[in-house]
């Protein structure tokens, strides 16, 4: 197999390195842009400079802050290639799920379905939701290298007739893969079942983010891969649903339709989500969205084979992880026997790896098995990565030593 070759890291327009567009703690290796994002230096200051615009004339700000809002909807919409009157916006996809929980019509003893790869608040509300109807959740398996039609005939297998809803996830959190929303959307619409679709990263990650889905909410984080403030994400419904989606918070908006009961929210800081074009310019800008995803992939290849390679030729056991549907700019590595077995074990590695490490990395579990996941963005480097390989990972090494001797 021919070797991944490390692509040549993006420039500022100016000549700078992309990093300076950001303002990342240079003492830190910034290896985990897909659990919370990072956030260009212009969109700070848009934001910071509507910060202050807010605190000089609140009494001016809020009223007018609903028309605001609808105008930074209608180009996170543009973005998202999708109706601006499908859109409302909402603090992150956990939110976005929340308020379809919150919405859906009482279904006496019905059952959600959810798959072993979703993420744990959107599974926690959904199980909530349950309790409310007397029902239960249902949960499907999916093999981690299961592929789409392996994928689907798993989820479709599992509904029966007291499925009141499926929750899937359109590239899952911890294990870094695609679901087959494609096939499963369709086969759900003709048994009646309503399907969320919990896109947390995939605004920034694929060119039309919807393209292919059919369902009846969709939520999307535009402060992951958007590179947006937090606190910004993206509900899409059509169909009858979206007429009866309200927002967590019952405000002045709370007799308009939908979308709009969506821009009034009260006193919340939405300097965010007002921020968020400028971030998504900012990208557009500076290389174009294209070209920052083919880099990104590119990046992730050569990341995925060179800390695989660097944790198998330690542990002589092979790292690469099987992963049915991959996905461009995040990637899994498999750490060494006895680390990240747990969600509570690997985010205890997070953390341990940020305060000894001086790196930002996620790592999660599946299956009883410690993944490293990986992800890319533009100010990333190899460097990055040959830093990981280098310098982490025989230190890894070494605690899954002791973690083993231990146990």
């Amino acid at each position: 197999m021919a070797p991944v070759v490390a692509p040549e890291p993006l420039l500022l327009q100016d000549g700078r390195p992309a990093a300076a567009g950001w303002s990342l703690d240079p003492s830190m290796r910034h290896l985990n842009h897909g659990s919370f994002g990072a956030v260009p230096l212009a969109a700070q200051r848009e934001q910071q400079r509507l910060r202050d615009e807010m605190e000089r004339s609140p009494v001016v700000w809020f009223p007018a802050l609903p028309r605001r809002v609808a105008r930074a909807r209608a180009a996170i919409a543009e973005f998202l290639r999708v109706p601006a009157e499908f859109t409302a916006l909402v603090p992150n996809a956990s939110a976005g799920a929340s308020a379809v929980y919150g919405s859906l019509p009482h279904r006496p003893g019905g059952e959600v379905l959810v798959t072993d790869h979703g993420y744990g608040a959107v599974t926690m509300g959904a199980a909530r939701l349950a309790r409310r109807w007397g029902g239960s959740v249902r949960t499907a398996h999916v093999p981690l290298a299961a592929g789409p039609e392996e994928a689907a005939a798993a989820v479709l297998e599992q509904v029966g007739d007291r499925t009141a809803l499926v929750v899937l996830d359109q590239v899952t959190s911890a294990t870094a893969r695609r679901l087959p929303v494609d096939l499963i959307g369709p086969a759900a619409r003709e048994r009646g079942v309503p399907l969320l679709v919990d896109a947390a990263h995939v605004p920034g990650l694929a060119e039309d983010p919807r393209a292919g889905v059919d369902c009846d909410a969709w939520v999307g984080n535009l402060h992951k891969f958007g590179c947006a403030p937090r606190g910004t994400a993206a509900l899409v419904a059509r169909g009858g649903l979206r007429h009866a989606l309200y927002p967590l918070i019952d405000s002045w908006g709370a007799e308009e339709p939908f979308p709009e009961r969506f821009d009034t929210q009260g006193t919340v800081d939405a300097t965010g989500p007002l921020a968020a074009p400028v971030a998504l310019d900012f990208v557009a800008r500076q290389w174009g969205w294209d070209r920052a995803r083919r880099y990104m992939t590119e990046l992730a290849d050569y990341a995925e084979a060179l800390i695989g390679e660097a944790v198998g030729g330690a542990t002589g056991e092979p790292a690469a992880a099987e992963v049915g549907m991959p996905v461009n700019a995040l990637r899994l590595v498999r750490l060494p026997a006895g680390l990240g077995r747990t969600r509570l074990e690997a985010d205890g590695l997070r953390d341990r790896v940020a305060a000894e490490l001086g790196v930002e990395a996620a790592f999660t579990s599946f299956a009883g098995t410690g993944y490293f996941r990986l992800s890319a963005h533009v100010y990333n480097t190899p460097a990055d990565y040959e830093y990981f390989a280098e310098r982490c990972v025989p230190v890894l090494c070494e605690w899954a030593l002791r973690a083993r001797q231990e146990a």
